[in-house]
């Protein structure tokens, strides 16, 4: 669905045309970006929805003003990156809600996160392709990772995770990482991993959208092996407590 609608108009993607959609920056600085906005909750939006959830949430319309100005007024790439910053701006919305307010629920985590799903899917045949692409590739990936967990029975020890004191927290968490090195878990993991990594590359082809697409999973790919590393080897550096 996401490569179908990715693929560029007759008009054009929007700040890419001449030699810039032919040179280096069309192969690989939007996906660089897509894959920095992947990265960009890990690192900051975590703890700072731990430390102000209504904070975190408030920057929302921060990112969509930003993203929408540089769309219309941007130059070159960043009129994509606007666009970019858009779609974000639905995933982070939905990240810090969930964690500000829902994070005991893991079966709403999906529900929440894909609030936006219809405004995706009609931004894949506008000029909000490239939003709509970067927010259901992360949907994806979300999903791909909630239903492993849930397949390989871990999800039940997130709610009692995320309700521990912080000195119980890295040992929960640390037992359910040693949980999915079970052989039939990690079956589970390298048949996700692989069919993802499939639809990446099925993805990349399709042009900007797609390459946007295809980074976005591929990243998430990349999170979720750093989260189950520090599950493993260093709890107390989780995003998750």
């Amino acid at each position: 669905m996401i490569v179908a609608s990715a693929r560029p108009s007759t008009g054009g993607t929007p700040g890419f045309s001449g030699a810039w959609a032919e040179g280096i920056p069309v192969g690989l600085i939007l996906p660089g970006v897509a894959a920095l906005l992947v990265l960009l909750p890990v690192f900051l939006q975590a703890p700072w929805v731990r430390a102000s959830p209504m904070g975190a949430t408030l920057f929302t319309p921060c990112l969509v003003v930003f993203g929408v100005v540089l769309e219309r007024r941007g130059q070159g790439p960043w009129r994509a990156i606007g666009a970019l910053l858009v779609g974000f701006a639905g995933s982070w919305l939905g990240g810090s809600l969930f964690w500000g307010w829902w994070r005991v629920h893991p079966l709403w985590h999906l529900p929440i996160e894909g609030f936006a799903l219809p405004l995706a899917l009609g931004g894949l045949g506008s000029r909000w392709r490239l939003a709509g692409a970067f927010y259901l590739a992360s949907l994806l990936g979300t999903a791909a990772t909630d239903g492993v967990m849930a397949l390989t029975g871990v999800i039940h020890l997130w709610p009692q995770v995320v309700e521990a004191p912080l000195s119980e927290a890295g040992i929960l968490l640390q037992q359910a990482g040693e949980a999915v090195l079970q052989p039939m878990a990690l079956g589970l993991i390298g048949l996700s991993g692989t069919v993802l990594l499939a639809v990446c590359a099925w993805l990349w082809p399709q042009g900007p959208a797609g390459r946007v697409a295809a980074a976005t999973l591929a990243t998430t790919l990349v999170v979720d092996g750093i989260f189950l590393a520090a599950a493993l080897l260093a709890p107390g550096l989780s995003g998750l407590i």
